[in-house]
């Protein structure tokens, strides 16, 4: 595959989203932001890395760990935003959404086949997903206006990505779902007015 240049994109995408601010909004970000016009934050160290996999038992898939290694998160551009955390910060969703959880599973009752369910792009239904999935989820990043990116260990492809969620638990409820995390980073750094 291809290699993903993390540092050019997060570099260009950052660019376009500060530009798109207003300038008593630029005032709001920190200084160092200003000065660089770069949301994104040193990289994690190898150590940092080991030490989020050991705390939550698993291994990151290998395009979150290359993202990681770039920029530890990314910050949003306003404080109530969306975040992406740094290694350390990434957990499970089930502690803190477990009633969510249990409600839309008993709720939803759309059973979703294999064959609409790996169906990705814009060819896709928002509303395929399994939502016992949850469960088993890691967020990597912090929640707004029912906003949130998540990772799905459940699906995993032969090179060790795990499936990514774009997940949209407001009005316009439904999940977008991406072969991995690089997949979905593609389009998020490719739209500095997509939702993060």
């Amino acid at each position: 595959m291809k290699t993903f240049d993390w540092k050019n994109h997060i570099r260009e995408w950052s660019r376009k989203r500060i530009e798109l601010l207003t300038e008593s909004e630029k005032l709001e970000l920190p200084p160092k932001v200003l000065e660089e016009w770069y949301l994104g934050y040193p990289g994690a160290t190898e150590e940092e890395i080991t030490s989020a996999e050991a705390c939550l038992g698993v291994n990151f898939p290998p395009s979150y760990r290359e993202f990681l290694t770039v920029s530890n998160g990314l910050r949003s551009t306003s404080k109530y935003g969306i975040e992406f955390y740094c290694a350390e910060k990434v957990d499970w969703y089930a502690p803190g959404n477990q009633d969510f959880i249990d409600e839309l599973t008993e709720t939803w009752q759309i059973p979703v086949t294999d064959e609409e369910y790996f169906v990705y792009g814009d060819e896709q239904s928002d509303s395929a997903f399994r939502p016992e999935y949850l469960q088993t989820a890691l967020e990597i990043s912090s929640k707004d206006m029912g906003f949130i990116y998540l990772l799905n260990p459940q699906i995993v492809t032969s090179d060790g990505e795990w499936e990514a969620w774009f997940c949209s638990f407001s009005t316009t409820f439904g999940i977008h779902r991406y072969r991995s995390f690089r997949e979905m980073m593609e389009q998020v750094l490719g739209d500095p007015e997509f939702i993060v």
